[in-house]
């Protein structure tokens, strides 16, 4: 751009200054490349510089924006908690699984297209020293250390909740048992009972560890039993009708594996969102300029809402307690209205270098994060599942709306 703009300035001198017009033209480069050159130092300490520049117009544009953005925020997160009791949004069914998909393309395209770019703009800013953040390609760098915390902190938060809620399951059955144990006695003092031995000689055989005569089971059985059914899925019952007559009773320890897996996958998805909401909401809170406010309206608006189904689905598949997750899907809408509010009450530069690392860096940050998740968390929970496998029909719709998810929110980096 810079050199554009010299020889745009320099054509007229040259077409029509004459032969004195020739000989100055080496004078007039030399005076045009300081100035030139110099220009990004002036921005870096002036801020913002548009032609559409309206202060009065983009303060107005900020509240609608402010608005729109927690609306949209709020119902996002919204349908599938208050609609888990209905039928057609319930979690489980193809309805819910399709418009996931869908959330977690744009999921995907946010941290590639949204954040990681935004982080190696800011990080490569000439408002920034050239050392060290010119000689080595930070954001790579920390989208990918941001994507190995999360991995760590995914295992370690889910070995944690399931130790919690296999104690929990422990302590109750310990309960249960002695309540059981009470009752017996008290109906062997009333009464006296003749035991009758009856040898059923084909339910033993089909016993695994752990299970008990009464069609119960043992807490010290419930992994041998999982484990049991793990070996008769390999033995041949791992198609699509051995899987749905297979499990047709609970098991406990894969029960406590999802939920607790459901809630660190909700916690962590939070942590990533909102992380980049704040940058955004900056962002649009320091422009000026309502030809840059008003598409970012639009896009911020529909980025917000599919990014909140995706975390409310997450939120409601992890069954936290009603205050909870209203706690988590309120702190999740209102994250990037503050941001720009903030931005709106501060004298917030956003072009000193300050403000540019923090960008870079978070922007980075967020882009790991978003991206594991996406793919690990929901992406391949969703698509490698036996369910997903089995029905044809919601692989094709799934993987049409994984991509139109994901080719609608890059389309929006044209305008934001």
């Amino acid at each position: 751009m810079i050199i554009v703009d010299i020889l745009w300035k320099l054509f007229p001198l040259y077409l029509f200054g004459g032969g004195s017009g020739r000989e100055s033209l080496s004078e007039s480069i030399l005076q045009m490349i300081p100035s030139t050159m110099a220009s990004p130092k002036i921005l870096c300490d002036a801020g913002e510089s548009d032609l559409c520049r309206d202060d009065s117009a983009a303060f107005l544009l900020k509240f609608v924006a402010i608005a729109s953005i927690l609306l949209s925020g709020a119902a996002g997160v919204a349908i599938p908690l208050v609609g888990k009791n209905r039928r057609f949004l319930q979690t489980e069914g193809n309805l819910f699984v399709s418009a996931k998909a869908f959330a977690a393309g744009v999921i995907l395209a946010t941290g590639f297209v949204h954040m990681l770019a935004g982080g190696t703009e800011a990080l490569t800013n000439p408002c920034l020293p050239e050392f060290p953040w010119s000689k080595f390609p930070f954001p790579g760098f920390f989208a990918m250390v941001a994507a190995l915390i999360t991995l760590l902190v995914d295992f370690m938060g889910t070995q944690y909740y399931e130790r919690r809620q296999e104690r929990g399951d422990e302590s109750a059955a310990a309960s249960e048992a002695s309540a059981a144990v009470g009752v017996e006695s008290g109906r062997e003092e009333a009464s006296v009972v003749v035991p009758v031995v009856v040898e059923r000689v084909s339910d033993c055989s089909s016993k695994v560890f752990g299970e008990e005569e009464g069609g119960g089971m043992h807490i010290v059985g419930i992994r041998a039993h999982a484990a049991h059914h793990r070996h008769s899925h390999s033995n041949g019952l791992g198609t699509c009708d051995g899987h749905a007559h297979g499990h047709g009773h609970a098991h406990g320890h894969q029960d406590v594996g999802n939920g607790a897996r459901h809630v660190v996958v909700s916690q962590i998805l939070e942590l990533g969102i909102v992380s980049h909401s704040i940058i955004i909401g900056l962002s649009l809170g320091v422009s000026q300029s309502p030809c840059t406010i008003r598409p970012l309206i639009a896009a911020l608006s529909f980025h917000q809402f599919f990014e909140g189904f995706a975390l409310g689905g997450c939120i409601s598949q992890a069954e936290f307690k009603n205050k909870s997750a209203t706690i988590m899907a309120c702190f999740f809408a209102l994250t990037t209205p503050v941001g720009i509010g903030t931005a709106v009450a501060s004298s917030f530069n956003s072009h000193s270098p300050g403000a540019l690392i923090a960008e870079g860096i978070l922007d980075s940050l967020s882009a790991g994060i978003l991206v594991y998740m996406a793919l690990v968390d929901l992406i391949a929970a969703d698509f490698l599942s036996k369910r997903m496998s089995c029905n044809v029909r919601l692989q094709i719709v799934s993987y049409v709306m994984l991509f139109l998810g994901a080719g609608l929110m890059s389309a929006l980096a044209i305008w934001a």
